[in-house]
């Protein structure tokens, strides 16, 4: 009789950590996700690939000569801004963000763009190619140049890739390529890495740029994280209130530029158009002489943005007062909830506290401490701050003032916007002392307070 074939062994692997497991587990102890692990074929990897390219000879460092050409501009300011100057050529970049947020019609833009130097290769393996067609038409794209792709073998991608040698590839999304080499089903974590991998291999090999969109999970993160984000040399997230027209590109890796830069664009009929002039974009709407309104000069990367944060404090109802927040961190506003009843005698614990940034952004810096803290005793003493004066500052649990990084970029930009007043921590008063706008120092949170008009 002929030998039995040996059963496949299989593994159950983490899809948030990519770890492998003998057996099921509820929760994975690496990363602690719950009702993570699927089951899946553990595949010895292949030895008949082969390398992408031919063995070069190591060169000194010294000695490698310096492309000027290295980067490809798209056109798209502000897209060129995030990746540091424009697509870096053979450069494998992950694009992720919420579903609908904008992540294929920016690439599809970007394709038209670069339509224009080369042929463009777009692999939809999500969309037939009928769909992203209809999708081009709508923002006004003929798709001159562009070689529309509808598949989701990873063998016959590369191959389409090394056939029709394109200036730039989109593979829209990741998670729906599979590689015969995996046993498992596509979106999997070893699907992932081996299709990462290998994509990889061919930007690297035949020196051209492909850009990866990404799912995200219900925490905000890229699905399979710590597979992708090793693997790829950069990593994009475009973030945004799905139904606010504002959209922020960032980026989280760069291995060719800064990860201090972002990108501002809003949502129309046409796409995604370029926002110039964001700060003025985010404080049109704004209404002055309100209650619980304040405006905040915030850093996004290196880029100064005034925005506009609402607070609205009412008695409440139940034994329980209720804190939601929209755009800011809701640890940070508990935090200046307990700072501002203790260091300036504002009892807040028998009312409700909302707080919310304008225009969908969210923000993150220590910086906005003072504007928020402002903004909610404004809301509490049913009292306006000063309409032409921004506040800038860090507080600490003391009460104290601290230091914001960059005063100068913040307050130039107030003053281009009409501002005539700025109330900053007393240790950036030097920094700050050659503005053109009034300088008021404060070294405390009721400093601060009555400089801006909130103190009884």
């Amino acid at each position: 009789m002929p030998p039995k074939s040996a059963a496949p062994k299989t593994a159950f692997v983490c899809q948030q950590c990519g770890n492998h497991f003998p057996k099921w587990i509820g929760r994975c102890p690496a990363c602690g996700g719950w009702n993570a692990m699927v089951e899946e074929r553990v595949v010895a990897p292949a030895r008949g690939r082969g390398p992408a390219r031919a063995p070069r000879a190591p060169v000194p460092l010294a000695e490698v000569a310096e492309d000027q050409q290295a980067r490809i501009v798209t056109g798209i300011g502000e897209f060129d801004r995030v990746l540091g100057g424009g697509v870096v050529r053979g450069s494998l970049v992950l694009l992720g963000g919420d579903p609908g947020i904008g992540k294929s019609s920016l690439l599809m833009q970007a394709s038209s763009r670069l339509a224009a130097q080369g042929p463009v290769l777009y692999v939809s393996g999500e969309e037939s190619a009928a769909q992203v067609k209809l999708r081009a038409r709508r923002f006004g794209i003929s798709g001159d140049g562009i070689l529309m792709l509808a598949e989701t073998d990873l063998g016959s991608v590369i191959e389409a890739i090394r056939s029709t040698k394109p200036h730039f590839v989109v593979i829209d999304s990741i998670q729906t390529m599979s590689s015969d080499a995996v046993g498992s089903a596509a979106g999997g974590v070893s699907q992932l890495r081996e299709c990462a991998a290998r994509l990889l291999e061919v930007a690297k090999g035949d020196d051209v740029p492909i850009f990866l969109v990404g799912h995200v999970t219900k925490e905000g993160a890229i699905a399979g994280p710590r597979v992708l984000e090793h693997i790829v040399d950069a990593v994009l997230y475009l973030e945004g209130e799905r139904f606010h027209a504002y959209r922020i590109l960032r980026t989280t890796k760069n291995r060719f530029g800064s990860t201090d830069e972002v990108g501002v664009f809003e949502m129309a009929e046409s796409g995604l158009v370029e926002v110039a002039n964001p700060s003025a974009a985010f404080l049109q709407e704004r209404s002055q002489g309100v209650p619980g309104s304040v405006v905040v000069p915030t850093l996004e990367g290196t880029r100064p943005l005034l925005v506009e944060v609402q607070a609205l404090v009412t008695r409440t109802s139940f034994g329980l007062p209720r804190r939601t927040t929209n755009g800011a961190d809701l640890q940070r506003v508990l935090l200046l909830l307990a700072v501002l009843a203790k260091r300036a005698g504002l009892d807040l614990g028998a009312h409700d506290v909302y707080v919310n940034v304008a225009g969908g952004l969210r923000i993150r810096e220590p910086a906005v401490d003072l504007g928020l803290a402002a903004a909610i005793a404004s809301a509490l003493r049913d009292r306006p701050a000063e309409p032409r004066t921004i506040l800038v500052g860090e507080l600490g649990l003391g009460g104290e003032l601290r230091r914001a990084q960059r005063i100068g970029v913040r307050l130039k930009e107030a003053e281009r916007l009409g501002f005539s007043r700025a109330v900053v921590p007393a240790a950036s008063a030097a920094e700050a002392a050659g503005s053109p706008l009034e300088i008021v120092p404060a070294g405390s949170l009721r400093d601060a307070l009555r400089a801006a008009g909130l103190s009884d």
